[in-house]
Order: C-alpha cells, then structure tokens, then sequence
C-alpha cells in the first residue's frame, strides 16, 4: 500500500506538479492551498508524511504555524520545509519547530525523492516486530531502538525522527565525540554547521524541559559533541 504525503503549498501549479512527480515515485499524494484547508483535513486524518511551504496565502508565516499545530498532534510525524526562504534564519527558525528537514525549492525532485524515503526508513522500525528490542540505558536515560524511543527517568521525550538518530548516535558510544559528518551520517541529513546545532540545542531544550539539570550533551567546540555519563 502505498504512503500517504501531504504538501502544503499556495502555488495551484508548483502543488500540482510535486503532487503529479511524488505519485509517479509511487506515493499517495494530496495537496493543500492553505493552513486552514489542510487544518481541516488532518484533524480528520494525519498523513505519513507532510511537505510544507512557509508563506500561505495571506499567512507569511503559515508554515511555521501549520508545523507547531502537527507537532502538537504527533512527536514522530516526519515534516519537511520545502520553501523559496532559505536565509539562515528561516531555516534554523523551521527546525526549532521541530522539522525534519527543510529544502529550497531549487532542490531536485530525485534528492527531495530521497530525503522522503530516508525519514520513511528511518519510521519503518516502528511496525518492524523484533525478537528481542535493543535497549540502552546510561544513569536515568532508556533508549528504545527498535520502538524509536528515548525516556528520562521513565518518562519519554518527545523527539522528532532526526533528533531521535542523533541522540542514539550520542549515546551508543557515551563519552566518544561525534563530529558533525557522523551525526549527518547517522540522520541521513545533508547540512550546515548550524542546522546540526539547531538540532542540538532542540534536543537539549526537551531533556530540560523535564530535567532542568539535564548535561548530558557536551559541546566540544571545534570537534562535535558527546554524550557524558
């Protein structure tokens, strides 16, 4: 059966063409000229996936207030900003939100293609039964591999696909620094210094929202970052 995406996007002709290109890459494709609209159908039903512009309509910032509206219904729901603003600013703003991704609209349909199937590979392991779930723990840290799940004190974090790899990849190995290529690497991600940092600081502003004394995540300034115990 086929994956469901939805693309948020006020352009009736750029919708239509990333509709008609990801059906023929073999997915269930709808489109959304506005947050209101596409509002209304995910409160009926979510998609696998969502692929959203900023501005919509007359919202400049719509975008950004669709994503806080699906982060608020689901913590794994991978998001992908797809938008013509590509200043720094926008991005790191975009991923703060809680984003998987986020690409400029001069992004080819075969790399959008992949970044799509990447965050979908990276879900598959929550419908994929294991014989044995692979556990780690480190002081009140549990992570979960095989259920993409990481809990404080038994209570669970609410991380994102991509913020979810990078902290298995930090902790797998505590006390190893992990450069930026590896946490790329490992997230399937192509970015900048500042989007991994983005990253970070997210992740760390969630284990702080529930522990305040959270430290756990060293900065090696220069190298990367790692997990201490």
């Amino acid at each position: 059966m086929a994956r469901s995406i939805a693309i948020v996007e006020d352009e009736p002709l750029i919708r239509a063409n990333y509709v008609e290109a990801l059906n023929r890459f073999g997915y269930e494709t709808r489109g959304y000229g506005s947050r209101g609209e596409a509002s209304n159908a995910f409160a009926m039903r979510l998609p696998e996936l969502v692929i959203i512009d900023i501005g919509l309509g007359d919202e400049p910032e719509g975008g950004f207030d669709l994503c806080r509206e699906l982060r608020a219904k689901s913590a794994t729901l991978p998001i992908i900003f797809l938008t013509a603003r590509d200043s720094d600013f926008d991005v790191i703003s975009g991923l703060r939100l809680g984003a998987d991704d986020y690409l400029s609209k001069d992004t080819s349909l075969h790399q959008l293609a992949a970044r799509i199937a990447a965050l979908f590979r990276r879900i598959e392991s929550l419908k994929t039964p294991t014989a044995s779930e692979t556990v780690i723990e480190h002081g009140p840290l549990k992570l979960e591999s095989e259920r993409m799940r990481v809990l404080w004190n038994g209570i669970e974090i609410p991380l994102t696909v991509t913020e979810f790899w990078m902290v298995h990849t930090l902790v797998r190995f505590p006390g190893h620094v992990k450069n930026r290529d590896q946490l790329m690497r490992e997230a399937e991600l192509v970015v900048d210094d500042a989007t991994i940092t983005s990253h970070i600081k997210r992740i760390r502003k969630k284990f702080v929202a529930l522990a305040p004394d959270f430290d756990a995540i060293e900065t090696v300034h220069g190298v990367g970052y790692r997990w201490t115990p």
